[in-house]
């Protein structure tokens, strides 16, 4: 079986959301119509928004990557920290970033060193 998953966030405003998840993931993949962005992070792994204003707000996405603190620098890079950062009793960290919305959108990864 063949799997794609799609990870949506809902945000009020299309045009407004979108320069903030630049910030995050980059330029687009692909547009499926003229109020939704998509963006490809892996083959079959992609993450969304779109515009849902009676939605918006109460989406939250957990992405695990390979190398957390890189994933946070590149992202720092380009204009934008997160809003908190945890650390698990078993050494798993997150970093929790929230959009204008209030949705969140978190990057996990494995114990650090």
């Amino acid at each position: 079986m063949s799997v794609h998953l799609f990870a949506g966030l809902r945000v009020r405003d299309f045009e407004a959301a979108r320069p903030w998840y630049e910030l995050v993931f980059g330029e687009p993949s692909f547009f499926p119509h003229a109020t939704e962005a998509v963006w490809t992070l892996a083959e079959g792994r992609s993450v969304y928004i779109v515009e849902h204003p009676a939605g918006a707000g109460s989406s939250v996405v957990t992405i695990w990557v390979d190398d957390l603190d890189a994933h946070v620098a590149a992202i720092a890079a380009r204009g934008l920290e997160p809003d908190e950062r945890e650390t698990y009793s078993n050494g798993a960290r997150k970093a929790v970033y929230r959009d204008p919305d209030g949705n969140e959108l978190e990057f996990a990864g494995a114990p650090a060193g």
